[in-house]
């Protein structure tokens, strides 16, 4: 009983730290604000600035609802245990160690408060050295950030895709919902994977790699500034799985920015224009990004060396053979269990890197 009173008061003093930082009085003026906006006749009529106010309402609906279950559980905890019998202790345990699991998330979410943390995402994943094996670990992350996505209620859209035999050669997806880019964000570098390869005839050792790119979308009216004549745009029949989905257009876009040659390509809308327009916002989005990167002003100061990508240079490895674990080497943070991993069970590394950034 003791130890369970003991890290509830520390919980308690942790949530007594952070509170004057939560600002939940002026959340709360905010979303009656945002209410009022939303009874307004014609609301919908906008419809993108619409989805913008009804995704801040929710997120701040949940922040409110999450601190105040927080509160309050904190406040009743301590009475609850100390009234508990020997058979109702179990119960308090369960309940006080998932108070201190939510806490944490609550806290670790405090830590997205950059430009751009609360918005959308486009992550893109790039095969690597590796063979066949480094396309199917490509097919493995992308499956992983799939069940990561879902678990957190986020909505994907694939924007891009290039399969192989083996797997996936690259994909580029749009993530949309709550806190998705501060989220994924620490996902962005290199990954690698050590296993008994699937593809050798004699079963041997394999390490492959793939790429992650993490990008925040931005809106159109981004401080990105592109000169049309920096811009080669192609058009192309997009690829298909063969049958009555194969398109018979020329739909799909490539666009090369050509200072950097940065080239984003977008085939998966269901025309040209809306091709186009998904190219640019995901071109505008990675050009933001090197600028923040290099703490550049203007385009102009970026170089295309920079754009290189470090195979050698990893962020995490997924150890399936001789042993079980996945380490992510900026944070130290280990998981010996790669199955759930890859399953989507992020949020360990996820919390780790944010807490260590």
């Amino acid at each position: 009983m003791k130890e369970l009173l003991d890290m509830i008061s520390d919980l308690r003093k942790k949530f007594e730290a952070v509170q004057p930082s939560l600002h939940l009085r002026q959340k709360q003026d905010e979303i009656a604000s945002l209410q009022s906006q939303m009874e307004q006749s014609g609301f919908w009529d906008d419809q993108g600035k619409a989805q913008k106010i009804s995704q801040k309402m929710s997120w701040l609906r949940s922040f409110l609802q999450k601190w105040n279950d927080i509160a309050s559980s904190l406040s009743d905890l301590p009475d609850l245990i100390e009234m508990a019998n020997a058979e109702e202790m179990k119960d308090m345990e369960d309940e006080a160690r998932q108070l201190k699991d939510k806490f944490e998330e609550a806290e670790t979410e405090l830590l997205l408060s950059g430009e751009y943390d609360q918005g959308n995402a486009i992550l893109s994943l790039h095969v690597g050295n590796g063979g066949q094996d480094a396309e199917d670990f490509c097919q493995m992350l992308l499956r992983m950030y799939l069940r990561f996505s879902e678990s957190k209620g986020w909505k994907v859209t694939v924007l891009e895709e290039s399969a192989s035999d083996a797997g996936l050669k690259s994909v580029m997806v749009r993530v949309e919902g709550l806190m998705v880019y501060g989220m994924l964000q620490g996902e962005h570098g290199v990954h690698r994977l050590i296993r008994l390869s699937p593809f050798n005839a004699k079963n041997l050792r394999q390490t492959s790699f793939a790429r992650v790119e993490v990008l925040p979308e931005i809106e159109d009216e981004t401080s990105v500034e592109i000169d049309e004549k920096d811009l080669r745009v192609d058009v192309f029949r997009s690829s298909g799985s063969g049958g009555q989905s194969v398109n018979t257009t020329d739909s799909a876009v490539r666009i090369t920015y050509l200072p950097l040659n940065v080239v984003v390509t977008c085939q998966n809308e269901k025309s040209q224009l809306q091709n186009k327009q998904s190219a640019m916002k995901v071109l505008k989005s990675r050009l933001l990004k090197l600028q923040l990167e290099q703490k550049a002003q203007k385009l102009e100061e970026l170089r295309g060396d920079l754009m290189e990508a470090a195979f050698g240079s990893q962020i995490r490895t997924y150890t399936l053979q001789p042993y079980k674990l996945v380490k992510d080497h900026r944070t130290d943070f280990e998981y010996s269990n790669p199955d759930k991993v890859f399953d989507g069970d992020l949020d360990g590394f996820v919390q780790s890197y944010l807490r260590n950034k």
